[in-house]
């Protein structure tokens, strides 16, 4: 399914780069552009499926570079059919509610300004693709919590997700992101997974992310993600258990007196997207996720304060069932397009957000790192939450 979204997606692109031409070109000129469009989008999906499978022999730069001209590229073809589409159908609108005027030959053009669709479909790309995909917000949310101790009044969660180390996330930027994290001070910092996503990176990320565990008073808390466990869950989780990083799988650590904090693995059923409609797989599924919870919730004292970690979204009804007041997940990348701070690729049950019901809260991270070079309404994020009485 995930793959008939895919190629589903792609050929939309081709679709729309090929409106726009037949609306803003004409005679030969169409003609050209056409056999270059269809032949370049042709060769970028080739060398993407190629690039899979010999991924690990491409330098990242070469996987950095070629990804963000097929970014920029197709996006761009998708955006200008997408103008063009609104160009036409607000003249129709207009036409429609103005009597025709005398021919001239002026009214033959296909869209007046043609150029200015293309030229700004290639600046949102850009921007898309070198500007808001590289600058990380931070968000600030209260989360109140019923009978809270007095001492975790205040208490400051930081999370980060889906850092994707790897071509398009360099140990470099990860150095950086963690600074603009522990400037923010909070006193514990949680990360739900895709972080270690490159075997020859990952040893050194492993170290770069050990070494600001001092930075953060109660420490690092991280539970895995999907890709860890693409990218040799042994060799990681050998090096996290060298280091001071609180890792937990199907777990919990004491933090405070009267505050845990539960990690649990990445469900091997869990759908790429959402769940729904694979019969078994669903209920395999839903069966992982209830075990890794309880199991996680094994010796907590049930009158804690628990905060559960975890990378797939749909852990948010688990959290709920437990009563558990602050779930944090990611894994969708919040669809990486957005407006107004909504998903344009609402592809699971929990996309992107604050999902609250019954004094229980659950975020999914938009995350840090990109799926494919490009962010639009949709930025990196860093989000802190702060625990308050409820009154």
């Amino acid at each position: 399914m995930f793959l008939i979204y895919v190629f589903g997606f792609l050929a939309l692109i081709v679709a729309l780069g090929l409106i726009s031409v037949t609306f803003l070109l004409d005679g030969r000129g169409r003609r050209r552009m056409y056999k270059i469009i269809v032949g370049v989008d042709l060769a970028i999906i080739a060398l993407t499926m190629l690039g899979f499978a010999i991924r690990a022999n491409i330098p990242n730069a070469v996987i950095d570079v070629f990804g963000s001209f097929s970014t920029v590229f197709l996006l761009t073809q998708l955006i200008s059919g997408g103008f063009v589409i609104i160009a036409l159908i607000v003249r129709a609108v207009y036409r429609h509610f103005h009597k025709e005027t005398p021919y001239s030959p002026e009214r033959r053009k296909l869209l007046s300004y043609g150029l200015v669709y293309p030229l700004m479909s290639l600046a949102v790309s850009l921007y898309g693709n070198r500007i808001e995909r590289m600058s990380v917000v931070e968000r600030f949310f209260d989360i109140p919590v019923k009978k809270l101790p007095p001492e975790l009044d205040g208490f400051k969660i930081a999370q980060i997700s889906d850092v994707h180390i790897g071509p398009y996330f360099s140990l470099d930027r990860l150095v950086s992101l963690l600074n603009q994290v522990a400037e923010g001070k909070p006193d514990l910092l949680a990360i739900t997974g895709d972080i270690f996503d490159n075997v020859a990176m990952n040893p050194e990320a492993i170290s770069i992310v050990d070494s600001y565990t001092d930075k953060f008073k109660y420490g690092i808390y991280y539970c895995h993600g999907n890709h860890e466990h693409h990218r040799g869950i042994s060799a990681i989780e050998a090096r996290l258990a060298q280091s001071k990083i609180h890792w937990l799988v199907n777990r919990s650590e004491k933090v405070t007196a009267n505050l845990y904090m539960l990690g649990v693995d990445y469900p091997a059923a869990a759908p790429i997207m959402s769940s729904g409609g694979r019969g078994d797989l669903d209920k395999r599924f839903e069966n992982q996720k209830r075990e890794f919870v309880t199991q996680a919730l094994e010796g907590v004292p049930y009158d804690s304060v628990c905060v559960l970690l975890a990378h797939h979204p749909e852990f948010i009804d688990d959290g709920r069932e437990k009563n558990i007041p602050l779930t944090l997940t990611g894994h969708t990348h919040g669809g990486q397009i957005g407006i107004f701070g909504y998903s344009l690729l609402p592809l699971f049950k929990y996309t992107r957000g604050m999902f609250i019901k019954d004094d229980c809260y659950g975020y999914v991270h938009a995350g840090v790192g990109s799926w494919f070079p490009y962010r639009l309404g949709c930025p990196p994020e860093i989000v802190y939450f702060t625990l308050k009485p409820k009154i």
